[in-house]
């Protein structure tokens, strides 16, 4: 019988997001790939990594630095998929179980002003990005393209996600 730690929400948020970065590579693999990849998986990967970024920074309290749908290329995605996996995993090895049950504010994309729980921005980073991959799977589907197989699931099946 195999015998599991608890984890913390620190532990759990990283375990995430070593997910999210992973299942981002897999789509940049299966995007790579491709000489002439459809316009739209590539839109959407992009406003994948602008979001963390932007999420990640209302979080550390600064100021936006990208558009939340940026025109990136496959060069530009790889580079930042690189960098917010390091970013995220700096963040998280920095932060104490507390911390993440705490309030930021911020204002939206619109403006408004929000205040919303570390660990529900968190959620929300991980799941945003799982629909947009979903989306990113349906339209490579639709060019009769094989998506990458991007569930969480296999990720641990497989080892790649601990």
């Amino acid at each position: 019988m195999v015998e599991y730690k608890v984890m913390n929400a620190v532990d759990h948020f990283s375990r995430l997001f070593t997910y999210d970065a992973w299942a981002n590579e897999e789509v940049l693999g299966s995007v790579r790939g491709l000489q002439a990849p459809p316009a739209r998986p590539l839109k959407l990967l992009a406003h994948i990594l602008a979001a963390e970024r932007l999420w990640l920074e209302r979080l550390e309290g600064q100021e936006q630095t990208l558009p939340v749908w940026p025109q990136f290329g496959i060069e530009e995605c790889e580079r930042q998929a690189a960098e917010m996996s390091r970013l995220w995993k700096a963040y998280f090895a920095a932060r104490g179980e507390a911390e993440l049950a705490t309030s930021v504010s911020y204002k939206n994309s619109k403006g408004e002003k929000w205040s919303s729980r570390k660990d529900d921005i968190l959620m929300h980073v991980i799941t945003h990005s799982a629909y947009h991959r979903g989306q990113i799977a349906a339209e490579m589907r639709l060019a009769r393209l094989t998506p990458a197989y991007t569930d969480f699931i296999h990720s641990i099946r497989q080892g790649f996600v601990k």
